[in-house]
């Protein structure tokens, strides 16, 4: 047995096979991957890792198979899926997603081809575990997976309190310790036990708070745009292929964005926080509907007119139209009266964080300062935007609404 000391849960005793999982070269690669990201460039002390995150991850799904009385063979894939979980995760973690996504089809919980070869098979299968039962817990798959990735899965858990801890905000915190002995599983769900609505609520209200703040603060979109943009150009102009990036870590990529004339200028900006500022900072109110369908084509020739009109060169235009906001959280089971109920269908306050939800959501167009004046114009112009005149605008009108307001 290992025993870790770890910033959010103190102790962490690692073992059996998530031992042995533990100085693999796929688990080892999570130190060098930043858990937040471009967060880093706003709140200067969230320098934590995928690695420190997938052991806080092992320790609560630890915890809760305890708690639920679940052994043997079945508790050592749960606790191996739960430390493996991130292994598929790129570059900047969610930064640069999308981008290998479109190239390879995979997302970061794909890891069956991750777990199937290599050490980390070799590993799972000296324990006796299948390593496609384990992708399948890392994707969610059946009862158990639940407890991995789904609504109530300990890698919420574990990245709320962590993620608050790290950039020093106050709103991420959660009592998963109450969350953890609450769960049960009813016909193959996983719920919350009777009397934990505001146990839920509060899962809810903690992810809900972090978006704004932390996840989606506009710097952070911004350099999460170039670094994407940067990452596209790489793989358009050199032999750099979406499956061997898949497999890189921060720096890795930063130094190949350095080393390519194309994409030199944005690792310099990267590097040196000289970031490009907002030209428009859109409402959803002044959005077409048609616009937040665009694919990445249409992105492109978007951002193409916009530098036109503002005769501009097309690098010094990002358009970054987010997703319409989710609330997964809000599907949560939970027992009341003995009746498994989802939470959006018991709790007032999530039809509230929806509407907040749509208040925060901001479409953002970029540029770099000398030139943001005449972009933002132009985009206003190109995309048909409703702003009154405004470019830039961050007032949330009904940001003082009340829970009676969505009875």
């Amino acid at each position: 047995m290992t025993t870790i000391k770890d910033s959010v849960h103190d102790h962490i005793e690692v073992q059996g096979v998530a031992a042995a999982l533990l100085d693999t070269p796929p688990v080892q690669r999570l130190r060098h991957v930043s858990q937040l990201g471009t967060v880093t460039l706003v709140y200067p002390s969230a320098n934590h890792t995928r690695f420190e995150h997938s052991l806080g991850v092992y320790h609560l799904a630890d915890r809760a198979l305890s708690h639920l009385g679940i052994e043997g063979q079945q508790a050592e894939r749960v606790r191996a899926a739960a430390l493996l979980h991130d292994v598929g995760h790129s570059p900047y973690s969610h930064n640069v997603e999308d981008v290998v996504h479109r190239r390879t089809g995979k997302y970061h919980d794909d890891v069956e081809g991750l777990l199937g070869e290599g050490p980390v098979a070799r590993v799972l299968s000296e324990h006796g575990l299948n390593p496609d039962r384990v992708a399948g817990l890392v994707a969610g798959e059946g009862e158990l997976g639940q407890l991995v990735s789904g609504e109530l899965d300990v890698d919420r858990m574990d990245y709320l309190v962590r993620d608050a801890h790290h950039t020093g905000v106050p709103y991420g915190t959660i009592d998963h310790e109450r969350l953890i002995r609450e769960l049960s599983f009813v016909d193959g769900e996983l719920v919350l036990d009777e009397g934990n609505v505001q146990t839920a609520e509060s899962l809810l209200l903690a992810r809900a708070l972090m978006n704004p703040t932390v996840y989606q603060h506009h710097v952070a979109r911004i350099a999460k745009s170039m670094l994407r943009r940067g990452t596209e150009r790489l793989l358009a102009t050199t032999d750099a292929t979406a499956e061997e990036l898949r497999r890189w870590d921060d720096s890795d990529l930063l130094v190949a964005l350095r080393r390519c004339e194309d994409t030199s200028g944005y690792a310099r900006r990267l590097t040196q926080r000289d970031l490009y500022k907002r030209a428009v900072w859109a409402e959803r109110g002044a959005v077409p509907d048609d616009l937040l369908e665009a694919d990445r084509e249409a992105v492109g020739a978007m951002e193409a007119d916009i530098a036109n009109t503002a005769n501009v060169d097309d690098d010094a235009v990002v358009l970054d139209v987010p997703a319409e906001p989710s609330m997964t959280e809000s599907s949560s089971r939970v027992l009341v009266n003995g009746e498994v109920r989802r939470l959006g269908e018991q709790s007032t306050l999530v039809n509230a964080i929806r509407a907040a939800q749509r208040d925060q959501w901001r479409l953002g167009v970029y540029a770099p300062a000398d030139e943001s004046e005449r972009v933002g114009e132009a985009a206003i112009r190109e995309l048909g935007l409703d702003l009154d005149g405004a470019r830039v605008r961050d007032v949330r009108p009904g940001i003082h609404a009340t829970l009676d307001e969505f009875n």
